[in-house]
């Protein structure tokens, strides 16, 4: 739908088809939810993408509330957690909706933080950002919307939901370069039937030509990137001064030292970047990755190219949670045929699932993946339908013995 009357509250610098209330730009979908007379509570950072879901919204007529959260304290000179909320109060004045304020950082501790070290200190690489939106944005953020009097919550999140059968599915955003359902899949089917996504069918020039237009002044604002509240900073610097160093070896498959690493947390597989060890006379001029952690020698494995260590065809994931429930085709030891991204930003990869019996999944790839790396997630898809997701345990090789499938 297209907003079409005029009124108050419009921001615009020029008219637009002579009007100057009136922006033919696409507005959210409500999961078939009429808004009238509903309090709607946007989660407002600070930057461009939340701010059009404010704008969008406040056109749309709906009672809108912001909420901005502080998730994080430290003031070490990288955290811009005051500059986001001066950029979200003046947000607010521009468009004239009232704004809330409410610090989650105990809970962000507690419930993401935490995690995030844990998986650090056991050798594998967490996605912090999707425990982030499980438990902080649709989670403790939601329950204080609630008292605030909030109908339902909104988000800058480039996603969009659909209504089938009474049932709330999950989509991709229209974007296809700036999608985020791979990081929404955790969140839980209720909490997606209560959440309005206003950019879902945008681009993101687009959001930022509504941001200029309406004078917004993030309009031009750098998109966060980092990890989730906490920002961008010197990863190895910041992760020592939790997770303290531990050197060791690094190390080829045929058991030839080639160098030092820091301590296995602070390397991902598939890094190239970092290792220190390039231009050996021993040795080929193909860039160097990590291909594996032994952690009981404490021995970072590196290889060179596309060496086959990089790459397999089965991995297993632990923990699945499907945002409509399990799908049909497990049942009874059946196999699911979907695509599968092992990371943001990857294409989907076309695999079949099946269970184990102890409940984990098996994906078997239709073509090799490179560097599939445990403690992130396999997050599963139906064309642009996201069927829900799994913490990857480990890469299976073809030379390891199979787990049996239920």
């Amino acid at each position: 739908s297209e907003v079409s009357r005029c009124g108050p509250g419009r921001l615009l610098d020029r008219p637009v088809d002579g009007c100057p209330a009136v922006v033919k730009w696409p507005v959210m979908r409500s999961n078939g939810h009429n808004l009238v007379d509903k309090r709607v509570i946007l989660g407002l950072s600070g930057g461009v993408d939340s701010a059009v879901a404010a704008v969008l919204l406040r056109d749309a007529g709906v009672d809108l509330h912001a909420l901005h959260m502080t998730n994080w304290e430290d003031d070490d000179g990288y955290c811009t957690a005051a500059a986001d909320l001066q950029d979200a109060r003046n947000v607010c004045e521009r468009i004239g909706i009232p704004l809330h304020h409410v610090n989650f950082a105990r809970e962000y501790r507690d419930q993401v933080f935490s995690y995030f070290l844990d998986e650090y200190r056991a050798g594998r690489t967490p996605n912090p950002d999707v425990l982030c939106n499980r438990e902080i944005k649709f989670g403790v953020f939601r329950d204080y919307a609630r008292r605030l009097g909030g109908d339902f919550i909104a988000t800058g999140h480039y996603a969009r939901t659909a209504r089938t059968d009474g049932r709330t599915m999950l989509r991709k955003g229209a974007d296809p370069a700036k999608d985020q359902s791979y990081f929404l899949h955790a969140v839980s089917e209720e909490a997606l039937s209560e959440t309005v996504f206003p950019l879902g069918d945008l681009q993101k020039r687009a959001v930022r030509s509504i941001a200029r237009e309406r004078g917004l002044e993030v309009h031009d604002k750098k998109d966060s990137t980092g990890i989730c509240f906490i920002g961008e900073r010197p990863f190895r610097e910041f992760l020592a001064a939790y997770l303290p160093a531990n050197p060791g070896p690094m190390r080829t498959p045929d058991n030839r030292t080639v160098g030092e690493h820091y301590g296995l947390m602070y390397y991902t597989l598939g890094q190239r970047r970092g290792l220190g060890i390039g231009g050996r006379h021993d040795s080929s001029d193909e860039p160097w990755y990590v291909a594996e952690k032994d952690l009981e020698q404490n021995a970072l494995i590196v290889v060179q190219g596309q060496h086959p260590l990089r790459f397999s065809r089965l991995l297993q994931a632990s923990a699945p949670g499907w945002i409509n429930g399990r799908p049909a085709a497990l049942v009874d030891g059946g196999a699911l045929a979907c695509t599968c991204k092992i990371r943001y930003r990857q294409a989907d990869q076309s695999c079949t699932v099946r269970e184990d019996p102890a409940g984990a999944l098996l994906v078997t790839f239709d073509t090799p993946q490179a560097d599939v790396t445990p403690g992130q997630f396999a997050v599963f898809y139906q064309d642009d339908r996201c069927l829900g997701g799994a913490v990857i345990e480990r890469a299976i090789r073809h030379d390891e013995a199979l787990p049996k499938a239920g």
